[in-house]
């Protein structure tokens, strides 16, 4: 009974977020009760996630330093170049311009992993890039930001840091622990996790949509397209830039979910900080896309790895 709700979840889980997200935009309370538990839910996947993985795959992860730069570089150069030459093609305001490099020079964001981790990409590579991507982004994001919009801000190092630590490296440490200590009593039950990440990314971006819908209402169709091709364009960039440089499809896979789903929650944050809320509504509108893009690419693959 529970491996067929399992299979279900799993084989319907795009059908799933977009329910839900029709109805937290229909009733966005049923659903906003869970942003003060954002942190822990990812928390709990990420330890689903350790729980899946062990000590070598990070090691061979590590020892793939040519994916992990690629996709870093892939990162900080394509999305910012990416933000600006699509704010120029479709003549978008200042304020959206703004918002769009803002997150642009952002690094990969938490999601990404979980993504990584339903697509059956290469987690730990994901992860890697995601901590490497978070401990330069105090330098090179508000360098990029003073690169193209002249505008000086700050990222504290040690707040980032330690966020991306307990939220992803000490959850998926302890899922690690876990299993090697109780490999015998887990082994049996490892394939409720997968089903149980696929519910929480659900109702987290039906999270995500309760708290943006006022914004929603509104719909400016102009700046969703640019984020759309944003995130698009990030996706397309970091697969094909592995392929070319001849890394495996999972391998590639991993760079372009890294690569194209950005951290738009500080994106938000930096925005709103540093520039006022109108230039917050693309790191807003591209925290909804890149969850549900990346539902659908997860969704794809998983079903092609089945076959």
């Amino acid at each position: 009974m529970i491996n067929s709700i399992c299979r279900l979840i799993e084989r319907h889980f795009l059908l799933l977020a977009m329910a839900l997200s029709a109805a937290a935009y229909i009733e966005p309370t049923l659903f906003t009760w869970l942003k003060p538990h954002i942190a822990l839910c990812l928390g709990i996947i990420m330890f689903g996630m350790g729980l899946t993985l062990e000590v070598k795959d990070f090691a061979s992860a590590i020892r793939n330093y040519k994916a992990v730069g690629l996709g870093v570089a892939l990162q900080y150069a394509v999305m910012p170049i990416l933000a600006v030459t699509l704010s120029s093609l479709l003549g978008l305001p200042q304020e959206a311009v703004i918002g769009m490099v803002v997150v642009g020079a952002c690094p990969g964001g938490t999601a990404s992993n979980v993504i990584a981790h339903l697509a059956k990409a290469n987690v730990a590579l994901s992860v890697t890039m995601t901590l490497i991507s978070t401990c330069l982004s105090p330098i090179l994001t508000p360098a990029i930001i003073y690169l193209v919009l002249n505008q000086q801000i700050e990222i504290p190092f040690l707040p980032m840091v330690e966020s991306v630590f307990w939220i992803v490296v000490f959850p998926l440490v302890d899922g690690l622990v876990f299993r090697k200590l109780f490999r015998k009593k887990i082994d049996p039950i490892i394939h409720i996790f997968p089903s149980l990440s696929i519910l929480v990314i659900a109702l987290l971006i039906a999270c995500i949509i309760g708290l943006n819908h006022d914004m929603l209402a509104t719909f400016p169709v102009l700046v969703f397209v640019a984020v759309v091709l944003h995130n698009l364009g990030g996706l397309a960039a970091g697969y094909w830039g592995g392929r070319i440089t001849g890394l495996s499809h999972q391998d590639s896979l991993t760079l372009a979910i890294e690569v194209g789903m950005q951290n738009s929650g500080l994106g938000v944050a930096l925005a709103t900080k540093y520039f006022g809320a109108a230039s917050a509504l693309p790191g807003a509108l591209f925290s909804l896309w890149h969850n549900i893009s990346g539902v659908y690419l997860a969704n794809r693959n998983r079903k092609v790895s089945d076959k």
